[in-house]
């Protein structure tokens, strides 16, 4: 069974644009190896927005090396990019973003979502390319909420939703460069749920809503904060001490370089400046 290796506490909210009340709960200025293929993990909200006509959000911003996983559980969010691809995300919905060789990309509040308001929530994930796709071309996927299956925890412990990787048989519809597994769970309190996940990987759980208990603990884990598990062992147990939503991140560490700044992510210094060269350029084209 996997131990609990530490727990990241939530750190204070900062805003990215003025769209975005964010908490980044990890980075790989910090945790670059404990959670490879990881890079960050976002989250904005929960928060509640007035109605408004403004376009609150992110303007043209380029990214190199790596995929964004935009997952949103209230609100709506659109966005567009330089490889031509755009729309509008909502609740339960997910947009998979590779960057690989370059893009330029903005994210704003959907504007009809920004007409009448309301609470809003959302997570942004961070996924390091392997070193041998850092060039791919540009892509999307865009997920919705109907396309991601469901799979009922026996004992009506709850449900889980899988974007990415497999469980008990079922596939996620993301695709990805490396195993990865990404699931989105709702938890009934007081049921202990045992899940099936690879050895050797590394295995998070980022906590929304309610608390849990971690491989048997006494070690609680709270809203907006991350548990963080060794890699050895093939069994994840958890038990919701209150009824709990939470994302399992789970991925096969790459064992390479990590060398970013700020949206770029490569294995060299040399590509970061490749790709600040590039960008100037024009390489990225525009959204």
């Amino acid at each position: 069974m996997k131990q609990l290796s530490f727990v990241r506490r939530s750190p204070g909210r900062h805003w990215v644009g003025d769209g975005f009340p964010v908490r980044s709960i990890f980075s790989y200025n910090d945790l670059a190896e404990p959670m490879s293929p990881f890079l960050l993990l976002d989250h904005a909200g929960p928060v509640e927005f007035e109605p408004t006509t403004r376009r609150l959000g992110v303007g043209r911003h380029p990214h190199r090396g790596f995929e964004t996983v935009t997952i949103v559980y209230a609100g709506e969010v659109e966005h567009r990019d330089s490889t031509g691809a755009g729309g509008s995300i909502g609740p339960g919905d997910v947009q998979w973003m590779t960057a690989g060789r370059g893009i330029v990309h903005e994210e704003f509040h959907g504007r009809d979502y920004a007409r009448r308001g309301g609470p809003f929530e959302m997570l942004q994930l961070w996924v390091n390319l392997p070193a041998k796709d850092k060039r791919v071309a540009p892509a999307y996927q865009g997920i919705t909420a109907a396309q991601i299956p469901h799979v009922e925890l026996p004992d009506a412990a709850g449900t889980v939703r899988v974007i990415a990787g497999e469980l008990q048989g079922v596939v996620g519809p993301a695709r990805s460069f490396s195993p990865i597994n990404l699931w989105d769970l709702r938890l009934v309190a007081g049921r202990p749920v045992r899940l099936s996940v690879p050895a050797g990987h590394t295995t998070a759980l980022f906590v929304l809503k309610g608390a849990l208990r971690v491989d048997g603990s006494d070690t609680v884990v709270g809203e907006a904060e991350l548990a963080v598990l060794e890699r050895e062992g093939d069994t994840l147990q958890i038990e919701a001490v209150a009824d709990a939503t939470l994302l399992l991140l789970g991925g096969e560490p790459l064992n390479e370089p990590v060398v970013g700044q700020g949206p770029f992510v490569m294995n060299t210094p040399a590509e970061i400046r490749q790709a600040f060269l590039d960008y100037q350029s024009g390489q990225f084209g525009r959204p």
